[in-house]
């Protein structure tokens, strides 16, 4: 009987700039985070990938090799690659981060309601994260925060 794969998609954007193999391991550490993926669990097969996302399947092998290596997965042979362990902290992160969880969505819904598309949220997410988590001080348009504490 043949292991059943876990439930991740891969989604690629040919227009991010980002390699395709870069994507997948992006988007497979951001399914360890979230618990999609738990160790134990089988990647999608490089045939099963190629097939959802038409790319090459050196690529998807790029991707795995590249988890591999940071000790994310394993492969076995025969039977597949699977996860080793996971990303993100305390067995029970999940209830932690529940109410930002709720607070993020209600933003994000305010957000679309606002007439913002989801790229544009992105950005504006990524740019507020960027800020937050940045050693400059400033924020995405450069206004510097030290004062903040002050207020």
């Amino acid at each position: 009987m043949a292991a059943e794969s876990a439930a991740v998609e891969f989604r690629i954007d040919r227009r991010s700039g980002v390699a395709t193999y870069l994507q997948i391991v992006q988007q497979t550490k951001q399914a360890l985070r979230l618990g999609v993926l738990e160790p134990g669990d089988r990647l999608p097969t490089a045939r099963e990938v190629v097939e959802a996302t038409a790319i090459n399947p050196n690529t998807v092998l790029k991707a795995y090799r590249e988890l591999e290596r940071e000790g994310l997965v394993e492969a076995r042979r025969g039977l597949g690659t699977f996860v080793r362990r996971t990303l993100g902290g305390a067995p029970d992160a999940t209830a932690a981060d529940a109410p930002l969880r709720t607070e993020l969505a209600d933003w994000a819904r305010r957000a679309r309601a606002a007439g913002l598309e989801k790229d544009d949220v992105g950005a504006l997410f990524t740019a507020v994260l960027d800020s937050t988590y940045s050693t400059n001080g400033t924020d995405p348009v450069g206004r510097s925060h030290e004062g903040d504490q002050k207020r």
